[in-house]
């Protein structure tokens, strides 16, 4: 990266609430450098100790993984889609409430991503989400599963992993895959904040150890589901 270049994600407080902003000038795949951001961008959060707002580029949230590193295959691969995994289990088990606000499209990892916030807001418009991974022929990964188990109601949860069903912001509330649709982009991110700035009110310590006991067991099956897919992906990526 030159030092005219931004990284992929930044983070900046704004009205006592720790913004994270995903954009890489394109599709925000979670490539190796934009988890590599995204994790210092919550270090910072972390420090600050303020409520947390990631989100996105106008249109979109996140089409998921690089699809470039993922063709090419080898240890970048393997160590992305590993990463993402942990993002996702860093997110559910952030220490201070974590709202996304979601602009658009989110599709792939970036709709597992969008299940980790603590409260998801997105926007009316022809945008989609959705766990696409049958679709383009990939069995649906076991962390996965449970990342999407955990929001997602169980009827919705089947037709999105065995039929790759797009959902929309039309039905997004209805099926548990965001809390909130504004009707405009100019109404996200000011909602958000203002959401995110309620929950300062909350016991920190109260949050925390109520988050723990409502995701535990979804944690640990996420961990246990990626044990599964390492070994997965290892056969895929690294067999010699």
């Amino acid at each position: 990266m030159t030092e005219t270049q931004k990284p992929p994600a930044n983070f900046e407080v704004f009205e006592g609430v720790g913004v994270i902003k995903l954009d890489d000038g394109k599709a925000n795949a979670l490539s190796l450098p934009m988890q590599g951001a995204l994790n210092s961008a919550l270090d910072q959060a972390r420090h600050a100790n303020l409520p947390v707002l990631l989100t996105g580029r106008q249109g979109i949230l996140s089409a998921g993984f690089d699809l470039k590193t993922l063709a090419a295959g080898g240890q970048p691969a393997f160590d992305m889609l590993n990463g993402g995994i942990e993002i996702a289990l860093r997110l559910l088990s952030f220490e201070s409430p974590v709202v996304i606000a979601c602009g658009g499209h989110a599709i792939a990892m970036g709709v597992f991503l969008l299940q980790c916030g603590d409260y998801r807001i997105g926007v009316a418009g022809n945008f989609k989400y959705s766990a696409n991974e049958v679709a383009i022929g990939m069995t649906m990964p076991w962390s996965t599963i449970e990342i999407l188990r955990q929001r997602l109601t169980p009827a919705a949860l089947s037709r999105a992993v065995l039929l790759a069903e797009t959902f929309t912001p039309a039905n997004g509330v209805e099926n548990g895959l965001v809390d909130r649709i504004v009707a405009t982009e100019a109404e996200l991110l000011p909602a958000a904040i203002e959401f995110a700035r309620t929950t300062s009110a909350l016991n920190a310590g109260a949050h925390l150890a109520s988050k723990h006991r409502l995701r535990g067991e979804s944690i640990e099956a996420i961990r246990q589901g990626l044990v599964k897919d390492l070994k997965n992906w290892r056969e895929l990526f690294l067999a010699s």
